[in-house]
Formats: structure tokens, sequence, C-alpha cells
């Protein structure tokens, strides 16, 4: 079965509870290939839960998730996905370039190749001048950082983020997504999850999320068109039935 690239994630039907609480509530949601894919939506309000499911980490109670047309989870698809999460999940007593070798081993990179890549992606989170230091000694948001070179090390046609630029400072963050949008431009589907508008401006498409139901999908530029808003937040108050 050929892969349509306008379906490269479907999310089909998908609701996750966790017994009496239901967290997503019948999510219906395709991305295609190459685009900068985001969710935008209040703490709690699902965005992680369904990102994990996407990554194939949880399973959903109803439904099905489909990446690059494989049914998630798959042990075969870890390879092509890079998974980002809030919580980072970093070998202190080791160095970065440590970390990055480890990780970077379990993909399959070795030799000139991996360290190529060690060096391109400290470079991309300007952290190549503490490569060699513990990452026990790094602030909150240089291990921030060096959890997004670990999500690229393997170059993953698949890329997932949650919240990734948190306690990363301005610039920096310009130039992260700089990059985002360079390697989705080369083919490279990302999902990212964020609380800050301005970046939540640079997906090409976003999807409203609010109590575990998607209330709106659709460009930041139409979004704010159909609710007459001026902002993206003013357009979410309106999706989700509040005054802007």
């Amino acid at each position: 079965m050929s892969l349509n690239q306008s379906d490269w994630i479907r999310v089909e039907q998908v609701s996750r509870k966790y017994a009496s609480a239901t967290v997503l509530d019948h999510i219906e949601l395709t991305i295609s290939q190459g685009e900068i894919f985001g969710l935008l939506g209040p703490s709690g309000s699902g965005k992680t839960t369904l990102i994990k499911l996407i990554a194939g980490i949880d399973i959903p109670s109803e439904g099905s998730v489909t990446v690059m047309n494989t049914q998630m989870p798959s042990l075969a698809m870890l390879g092509s996905i890079g998974y980002m999460a809030q919580a980072d999940a970093l070998y202190n007593e080791l160095t970065a370039k440590e970390n990055l070798q480890f990780f970077g081993a379990l993909y399959g990179l070795k030799g000139k190749a991996l360290q190529e890549r060690i060096k391109s992606v400290m470079e991309l989170v300007g952290l190549q001048d503490a490569t060699n230091k513990l990452v026990a000694n790094y602030s909150g948001g240089m291990k921030r950082r060096l959890s997004l070179a670990i999500a690229l090390i393997h170059e993953p046609p698949t890329l997932i983020l949650d919240e990734p630029t948190v306690g990363i400072d301005p610039v920096l963050r310009q130039s992260i997504w700089q990059e985002l949008e360079e390697i989705s431009r080369q083919g490279t589907t990302i999902i990212v999850t964020t609380h800050v508008m301005d970046e939540a401006e640079r997906c090409d498409r976003l999807g409203m999320i609010r109590a575990g139901q998607l209330i709106a999908i659709g460009t930041p530029a139409e979004l704010k068109a159909e609710t007459n808003s001026q902002t993206l937040e003013g357009a979410f108050l309106v999706y989700g039935g509040e005054t802007a």
C-alpha cells in the first residue's frame, strides 16, 4: 500500500480514558508530510496524551493511530520518530557527548557519521562549548536543549516535540525555529505542543485542544479570520465558547 503524503499521520476516532476520566474524546486528525503542526491548549487539555499516542508511547482506549501507514504503537517505527518529552530523559552522570553517543548508537549511528551528527546538533542547540560537560552540571534550559539535540540526532522523518523551547532564551528559540522550518521544508513532519503564541503563529496548521477535544483546526490565519480575532489567544477563547 503506497503512502499518501497528505496522510503521513492519521488519528481516527481516538479516545483515551484512565479509570473513569476521559482525557481524549474521539479525536480526528490528519497531518501531511513536511507539515509543522502545532497543538495549542492549556495544561491538562490532553496535548501530551495525544502526542504520546502518536509516538507509540501510549495506547488508545478507542480508535487508531497510524504513522507512515504503520499502526501505532510499533517497535519498527522507533527509528523513524524523534520524540522530545516535557521531562528530560538524560543520564546526568554522563557528559552531553556521551548521552548523544548512547542515543545515537541506539539508532544505528556510529563512527564518523555519529560524530558529525553530534557536532551538528550541538551547534544547532547552542551547546557546542558544553559538549564534554557533565549533564549533572547543566542548567534546566541546557538540559532542554540537549533533549532536543537527542531527538534530532538520527534525522527522523517524523519529529514530535512537547514544549521544546520551555526555559530557552528568545534568541536561541528563534534559531531553533528557523532550523525546524528548514527541516520541514526538506520533508520532515513536525508536531509541536506550545503555550507560546509567537511559536504557534509559525506553525503551518494548528489544532486547538480543550478538555480532551479538538475544538478547531486550521492555519493561524484561518483560525483568526473565522473568529474575527486579532490574536490566536482570542480565537481560542471564541472556539472554546468564551468571550474574547
